[in-house]
């Protein structure tokens, strides 16, 4: 993972800071307080937004593979509903009060694969364990495309959407390569994808994105 200043640069030039309507120079400041008080606690912290001012499919149009920027599925149209839980009851959580936390120590997952989420979480929270949102997930490959790749990729299963009974949807997202089959479309073959799988669905080829902590600068 590269220092949190250097996430933070990367972000400048991505033109991140502008999509989250941040000043690029405020940015920078947040991510030198990070840095000094908390990143050099840990050689792994990501550095992400507390709060998400624009589409996912604004962020994953920065994520590229091959040449070919990513896309939110189509039949993923309420995304941004999905809020952040933790725990083994998926309790709904607030995120840090700070404009930007680093999330240190952040794992795919890979232990995980061909276990259901439903499965993966009481692990995850036994080992005292949290588990990646999907403004998490899509940082991390802002910052390290490396952690997605075909065979091996990851669920978030820290979203998930309330309905109106108080109870929880059926599905989870997930970010992977899309093989550009279905309503993908060819032209989004070997592109990096948002997508979604059920709660109670084993894949062997998805891992459950989990991390250390959430950290803020005092």
């Amino acid at each position: 993972m590269p220092s949190v200043t250097n996430q933070a640069q990367r972000l400048i030039e991505l033109g991140v800071p502008g999509l989250l309507g941040q000043d690029p120079g405020q940015v920078m400041s947040v991510a030198l307080a990070l840095e000094e008080k908390i990143g050099k606690e840990s050689t792994e912290a990501l550095l992400v937004p507390t709060r998400i001012m624009c589409s996912y499919a604004d962020l994953m149009r920065l994520v590229t593979h091959q040449g070919h920027p990513g896309f939110v599925v189509e039949d993923f149209t309420d995304a941004a509903d999905f809020i952040t839980v933790t725990g083994p009851d998926s309790k709904p959580i607030e995120l840090p009060d700070s404009p930007w936390y680093l999330l240190t120590d952040p794992r795919r997952g890979d232990e995980f694969e061909n276990s259901s989420p439903a499965e993966a979480l009481e692990t995850i929270s036994e080992h005292g364990r949290i588990t990646m949102t999907i403004g998490e997930g899509i940082f991390w490959l802002l910052q390290n495309l490396s952690v997605l790749e075909r065979n091996h990729c990851f669920m978030t299963i820290g979203s998930r959407k309330l309905k109106s009974t108080g109870a929880f949807d059926a599905r989870t997202p997930a970010l992977w390569i899309s093989n550009g089959t279905g309503r993908d479309g060819k032209e989004h073959r070997d592109a990096p994808k948002l997508g979604w799988c059920w709660w109670n669905n084993r894949h062997t080829w998805l891992g459950i994105a989990h991390a250390e902590r959430r950290a803020v600068a005092p």
